[in-house]
């Protein structure tokens, strides 16, 4: 009898804390998805960390490595540096590639993306001892902004935006990643950062009447630069799928309101092209699971549970994206884009911390 009471006091207890590790559902997600997601966040953690080297890095790559660590804190059982060396040892190897002018990166190229995300995670630590790497993050990406500290007047087409670091031409795709990583760091929501990316986002959006550019069309998507594409994509300004989530959630950064006509421009277009198969407005895979990250961010951000696509079909797009990338796992607990190379998707340890930090999103 003894024995029975103890074993159901244990099991209560782990029910308990299985509970409490989890993050308050939504009440419009199917609870057995729910549960995949869980499953398929718990397989993928355990892919990172089997990747990470004897120094906590994963790939000697600062950005692959915050991405994975910010997959772990945000997990549903919520990992911190108490779990040890596969938390504090790639924490160790951000902060070892911190530079004296403020940005964290194992290279010269691509010094604003990997300081972004490295800030973005050093802050879901939650650890005050990461103040002062964090500020001077911060502070190193309002000075990588494109404005009158590089010349920049105000009219011209590249003011206010956030480039890779390494290149000169700043795009949407980065910028998002920057303005969350000044989200993160606290930054106030009066400082000029905020209405100068405006100014870029909104020239990289095909809405004519809040684009002073003359090429802008009118379906309310993005595109990567203001008048331009990448090539991959094909020539001309056709909106597209990840860079129209990249554009939303920027505004939505940004602290602009729902009601904006920006807003929910992007938000239909969005929703009429929905497409969990390709990256939506192109026949391709490309950045495909970039933009089931940018995307999960968005529409957790944006609040609707539900939408109606195109063809007036009402979508749930937690369900969806949950079944979708449940799918896609492989036997490994890893991810891997089998359907393009570009942009290092190709790499499961990338695409893995996309996709987990996708599914948290999701179970938001």
């Amino acid at each position: 009898m003894l024995r029975k009471t103890l074993l159901a006091t244990l099991t209560l207890g782990l029910a308990l804390n299985a509970t409490a590790q989890t993050a308050p559902a939504s009440p419009n997600m199917d609870p057995e998805l729910r549960s995949q997601a869980r499953r398929a966040i718990d397989g993928g953690l355990h892919y990172l960390r089997k990747q990470q080297g004897p120094d906590g890095s994963i790939m000697k790559s600062v950005g692959v490595t915050a991405l994975a660590l910010r997959a772990f804190l945000e997990s549903p059982r919520r990992y911190n540096e108490t779990d040890g060396p596969f938390i504090t040892r790639p924490i160790e190897f951000i902060l070892a590639n911190a530079r004296p002018d403020g940005s964290i990166c194992e290279r010269l190229q691509e010094t604003g993306y990997n300081t972004a995300v490295a800030i973005t995670a050093l802050a879901a630590t939650k650890n005050p001892k990461y103040r002062t790497v964090i500020e001077n993050g911060r502070k190193f990406l309002l000075d990588h902004q494109t404005d009158e500290g590089e010349g920049y007047k105000p009219d011209h087409r590249f003011y206010g935006g956030i480039g890779y670091g390494g290149g000169e031409r700043p795009d949407l795709a980065n910028t998002v990643i920057a303005l969350e990583g000044l989200k993160a760091a606290a930054t106030d929501p009066k400082d000029p950062v905020w209405q100068k990316a405006l100014t870029f986002v909104s020239r990289s959006q095909n809405r004519s009447e809040s684009n002073d550019q003359s090429w802008a069309a009118n379906d309310g998507g993005f595109i990567y630069m203001p008048g331009a594409n990448l090539p991959m994509y094909g020539t001309g300004t056709s909106s597209y799928g990840s860079m129209t989530a990249a554009g939303l959630l920027s505004l939505l950064y940004a602290g602009t309101d729902k009601n904006d006509p920006r807003v929910k421009a992007a938000y239909q277009w969005l929703s009429k092209n929905f497409s969990l198969d390709v990256n939506p407005g192109t026949t391709t895979q490309h950045t495909l699971f970039y933009f089931y990250n940018a995307y999960a961010k968005v529409m957790a951000a944006y609040g609707e549970d539900t939408f109606v696509d195109g063809n007036g079909q009402r979508r749930n797009w937690r369900n969806e994206l949950t079944a979708k990338l449940v799918a896609q796992q492989r036997a490994d607990g890893s991810w891997i884009n089998t359907g393009s190379r570009a942009f290092w998707e190709d790499k499961p340890e990338l695409v893995t911390a996309w996709a987990v930090l996708a599914l948290e999103q999701v179970m938001k």
